[in-house]
């Protein structure tokens, strides 16, 4: 198939005047090693053919090299590789290009976290990037990676599933992120990566379509991240901090959800706006204070792991008040007894107030003694026997420790009114999956500033890896201590109201509850604002990439590179999720969004490894393609285990953005690897076409269409474009060529200019193939090449599709005519089928629709079935989707009318066409006179024709004769008259006798008024013309005429017989297509 290139010159946006590079004398022309002197920047230096140098700069045929502006040659240093000369101006010297790439900068690409100006004074462009592993990436993954999930739900999760199934769920989904780094680092290793995370991996292994998609998921994942960290930040100051700033207090129990979410939409907004503000006035301030946030953390998990050796010594005196085998909330009462003595005195205790009323209590107050238990037994107390199983249980539902026995009461109908704890939601397995997996996702914090390390290639595999081991251990053995050393009842105490409204990891943290307090304020307030920071560069990185066009207004910001537009845009997303008002609702939905870019990490690297393209060469080799594939698959499972209709809303969102970017987007090549994909495939399934042949029921037009250039080598006709397109309803192929006659090395620029009018002109038209410019020094020729050789293996065309020459019966155009029969007996030998257009500039275009008319389809000869598989196929478009289909086929004396259209029906039936039949008959009847003077101008024409094309030699022969035969009879007159003064040698009598008998058909002009008509030709007009008056009688008005073309002469002496013939047939008829079979059956009647 053809292959197209295209040059386009970049211009070097930082290249100084013309004014100021002509003006100095020492000035050189660009070369292409110049490429290696920016990052980023491509410049093309066109060759000293395809320049248009000015007159002053014009160089001699005898020099190769480009001359300076002052005249001299340029000077190469030293003679030992003259005769690499030159290719010097064209290509860099190794030692060139060797210490270019040693100080090669890695710039960033929009998403790296960065202030351009500082103080108001542009900052210096640090040469070397200093960053190593640890600070680069080790530490900004740890930041990421640990966060709200683990101080804030993981104590909860353990509890609810237990500590064998919480050991799943952390297990599941560290091996995904670990999976997923392999994949990242084998990406990132794979050449130079500039900043832009999994965005920029995945967009250039996997095209544009996938890494819009991808980096919009991951961008919305980002974005409500943000949320979820607001959302942890507010929780822990109104639930911790100052639970007495709440603005609504709900006055009926029933009430508090709705009043608790309202207070979280309020303060996270007000939160969101002042986050939002500090990251507008400056990201120094956030990546300053980055570090601050990480120590919260690190301090916040040594303060836990502290608490947990101190189980070992001394347990923290907290106890939890148990009412029968019931959890209570202690914040309403001191005492957890019903009675008390104070000052020698029993008094009943504030549980009677709280569950007695009107002198009745209540009746599982009654029946059951209070117990007091500690909420920390310590690591050696056996506990982690008890919580190593799940307790799920609905919403509403009371926290009950099963091993406690307790008296059932009968009315549990105002329990909701009573002090106890209720879980606030429905709790099963996949919803704490979808509420875990965020706490692990911050694995491309590292690749996300690979423009700021010293060596990314090795820090961000290490760097990317240790953190998650690191992480991973810190999961699972958080996991194992809060089972072994925590109550069940406790853990499954989201908020901590069992034990003073203190979170539950607070009381196990040594020295003080307020180090988690305070530690996991700093770590949701910091966390919060990395997202707000990340989310809208990364949005901007999309936006400057130009793949989605209605995002182009995001790639502006302020004047120092800050994504202004992009941060109000994912404020605005920010605060939808800020007013679902819930962490636990919100976390399922982004880690939709990270699973997502996680299976496309390692469907990249699965595809580049499958693939082995020669520019696979990752310098970590510690990956395979089965490893990769186990990520994927793990990574989709996590979405449909966390919810499978979230995942739904996430794949459907993914799978309209990439088609978005498929239909409008802007055209990128990246290299990508599912272009790779579909070459193989492409390679696979052509080798699989060869190994059978094609059967008639997987028939379909594959068209070879001959386009004829204007002067300008613009498309003729480009109607003939739109037909095309109108007869792919069997979605088959389709090659345009267009034949210019010449040499490829003279009209090298014809042929550029030509391919792209072509490829406008089927853009236009909206013909989907392939299109192809050939030069050939014969035109006859060239046609012959296409269609014998275009097309490869199985996906070769079977028919030809072209116009009507229509400028063959004038003298300019001679070649038009023995080009088009040609053509003619080119596609009959290589037994494909022909379709040609009469009067194609007046068939209807795209946009037209044709309100009513028919089809109608001259079945003269049976070749193949052809005539009534190409009306079928053009009803199938919209434009003669209305017309209907009629079927005449000719009888002649002997045939039986009446049974031929039975015959024909029933055969249309089986067929499955909905058709008109009729059945025309045509008598034998003598040939009149117009059909014998009609046959007689032609033949008189072509003889005309040939007199008038005789060559210039003949001409001059023939006038050598004339004067050969004047001055024999005048000497034959004057025998005394002296000898001509030119005596020519050449014409003898036997050369003259030789010469009449070779042009014995060149008779001269009277003679051509005594011939008489060939009486073949004669039959042959009389069928045309009688033919042409049944079609014209029955079809005058139809909006496509179908005929049998007939076969052209086996010799070449009626050539212009035959086009007459056809001009005959066809005459006085509006559209008409004929179509000559390829010798093959293209229908059948079985299933």
């Amino acid at each position: 198939m053809p292959t197209n290139f295209t040059v386009v010159p970049v211009e070097d946006a930082e290249a100084p005047s013309s004014s100021n590079a002509t003006s100095t004398p020492e000035a050189k022309p660009v070369r292409l090693g110049q490429i290696f002197e920016r990052s980023g920047q491509v410049t093309t230096v066109d060759s000293q053919q395809g320049a248009q140098p000015d007159d002053d700069e014009g160089q001699k045929e005898s020099t190769p090299f480009l001359n300076s502006d002052n005249g001299s040659e340029p000077d190469y240093d030293g003679t030992n590789l003259a005769l690499f000369e030159a290719k010097m101006d064209s290509a860099p010297m190794v030692s060139s290009l060797l210490s270019r790439l040693a100080n090669y900068t890695n710039l960033t690409q929009g998403v790296r976290e960065h202030e351009e100006y500082e103080d108001g004074v542009r900052k210096v462009t640090v040469t070397v990037p200093p960053m190593g592993t640890f600070i680069g990436v080790y530490l900004p993954c740890m930041q990421n990676i640990l966060g709200v999930i683990l101080f804030m739900r993981l104590a909860w999760i353990v509890g609810t599933a237990g500590i064998l199934g919480s050991f799943a769920i952390v297990s599941m989904c560290c091996i995904c992120t670990l999976l997923t780094a392999i994949s990242m680092s084998a990406i990132a290793t794979n050449g130079v990566v500039p900043a832009g995370g999994s965005y920029y991996m995945i967009s250039r292994s996997l095209g544009p379509e996938f890494g819009g998609a991808v980096g919009l998921c991951f961008y919305l994942g980002t974005t409500f991240a943000g949320s979820m960290y607001i959302l942890g930040t507010i929780e822990i100051l109104l639930t911790y901090i100052v639970p007495s700033t709440r603005v609504f207090e709900a006055e009926l129990k029933e009430g508090e959800a709705a009043a608790w979410a309202n207070n979280m939409r309020v303060f996270g907004t007000g939160c969101l706006l002042i986050m939002a503000l500090v990251v507008f006035v400056g990201v120094k301030y956030v990546n300053k204070l980055a570090l601050v946030f990480l120590s919260c953390v690190i301090l916040s998990i040594l303060a836990t792991y502290a608490g947990v050796i101190k189980t070992l010594l001394e347990p923290p005196e907290v106890n939890v008040c148990l009412l029968g085998n019931r959890s209570l909330k202690n914040d309403m009462f001191e005492s957890c007894s019903k009675m008390e003595t104070v000052e020698n005195m029993t008094v009943m205790t504030q549980l009677w107030g709280l569950f007695c009323s009107n002198h009745t209590c209540d009746e599982y107050f009654e029946l059951n003694n209070l117990t007091e238990i500690k909420a920390i037994p310590g690591l050696l107390s056996g506990v982690i026997k008890d919580n190593l199983w799940g307790d799920y249980g609905p919403a509403g539902s009371l926290l009950e420790k099963k091993t406690l026995l307790s008296v059932p009461a009968n009315d549990m109908s105002k329990d909701i009114y009573k002090p106890y704890v209720y879980n606030d939601i429905t709790t099963y397995f996949t919803l704490l999956v979808g509420i875990y997996f965020p706490s692990v996702t911050g694995i491309m914090a590292g690749s996300n500033r690979s423009g700021d390390l010293r060596n990314a290639q090795k820090s961000i595999p290490v760097g990317t890896i240790m953190a998650i081991l690191t992480t991973s251990f810190i999961y699972i053995s958080c996991v194992v201590f809060f089972g072994a050393c925590i109550e069940g009842v406790v853990l499954r105490d989201k908020f901590g109201d069992s034990i003073g409204k203190i979170p539950v990891i607070g009381i196990l943290a040594w020295p003080s509850p307020w180090v988690i307090v305070i530690g996991s304020f700093f770590s949701c307030c910091g966390a919060g604002l990395q997202s707000l920071t990340g989310a809208p560069r990364l949005l901007q990185a999309i936006a400057r990439d130009g793949i989605v066009p209605f995002l182009q207004v995001f790639g502006h910001g302020k004047s120092n590179g800050e994504p202004t537009w992009a941060l109000l845009l994912t404020v605005g997303i920010c605060e939808i999720g800020i007013l679902i008002a819930s962490l636990d609702a919100v976390a399922p939905i982004l880690s939709m969004f990270f699973l997502m870019c996680y299976l496309f990490v390692n469907l990249a690297c699965a595809v580049q490894t499958l693939l082995r393209a020669p520019n696979w060469r990752p310098r970590f080799k510690f990956y395979h393609w089965t490893l990769s594939f186990l990520g994927m698959s793990l990574s989709l499972s996590l979405m449909f285990v966390s919810s499978w209709y979230y995942a739904l809303v996430a794949m459907v969102i993914a799978g309209c953005i990439y088609k978005y970017i498929e239909y409008r987007g802007a055209e990128k090549e990246w290299g990508d690897g599912i272009r790779g994909l579909s070459l193989n495939a492409a390679r696979y399934a052509l080798i699989r076409l060869e190994e059978s042949p094609l059967h008639t029921k997987n028939w379909r037009p594959q068209l070879l269409v001959l386009c004829k250039p204007d002067p300008d080598l613009s498309v003729k006709h480009p109607r003939l474009l739109s037909f095309t397109s109108q007869l792919k309803a069997g979605k088959g192929l389709t090659i345009v060529c267009t034949m210019l006659q010449g040499t490829f090395m003279t009209r090298g620029q014809d042929v550029k200019t030509a391919e792209k009018s072509l490829k406008a002109a089927m853009v236009a038209e909206k013909t989907k193939g392939f299109h192809h410019v050939v030069v050939s020094s014969n035109l006859r020729d060239g046609f012959s090449v296409l269609i014998q050789s275009a097309g490869l293996g199985g996906m070769k065309h079977n028919a030809v599709l072209m116009a009507w020459p229509g400028g063959w019966q004038q003298a300019r155009d001679p070649e038009s005519r023995k080009n088009f029969i040609e053509t003619v007996r080119e596609t009959t030998s290589a037994h494909q089928a022909l379709l040609v257009a009469k009067n194609i500039d007046q068939f209807p275009d795209n946009s037209q629709r044709l309100k009513e008319g028919t089809i109608d389809v001259w079945w003269i000869v049976h070749d193949g079935g052809l005539l009534m598989l190409l009306p079928f196929l053009l009803r199938q478009h919209k434009v003669w989707r209305k017309c209907r289909m009629r079927i005449f086929t000719v009888a002649q004396m002997d045939d039986n009318s009446i049974q031929m259209k039975k015959d024909l029906q029933m055969f249309l039936y089986h067929l499955r066409i909905d058709a008109v039949v009729e059945v025309v008959e045509m008598h034998d009847s003598d040939i009149s006179a117009f059909t014998y003077e009609k046959t007689l101008v032609m033949e008189q024409r072509s003889q005309m024709l040939k007199q008038m094309q005789l060559s210039r030699t003949e001409r001059e022969r023939e006038a050598q004769l004339i004067h050969d035969r004047n001055t024999a009879s005048h000497s034959d007159k004057t025998p005394n008259s002296p000898p001509p003064d030119r005596v020519h040698m050449t014409w003898t009598k036997e050369k003259l006798i030789s010469e009449r008998a070779k042009h014995k058909e060149s008779m001269p002009v009277k003679d051509m008024f005594n011939m008489r008509p060939n009486q073949s030709n004669v039959r042959r007009m009389h069928t045309a013309v009688k033919l042409n008056e049944v079609v014209k009688k029955k079809s005058k008005e139809s909006q496509l005429v179908l005929l049998n073309m007939p076969g052209p002469p086996k010799n070449k002496k009626g050539e212009e017989n035959y086009m007459e013939f056809l001009e005959v047939l066809t005459e006085g008829l509006n559209r008409v297509l004929l179509v000559r079979g390829g010798g093959r059956e293209v229908i059948t009647i079985y299933s």
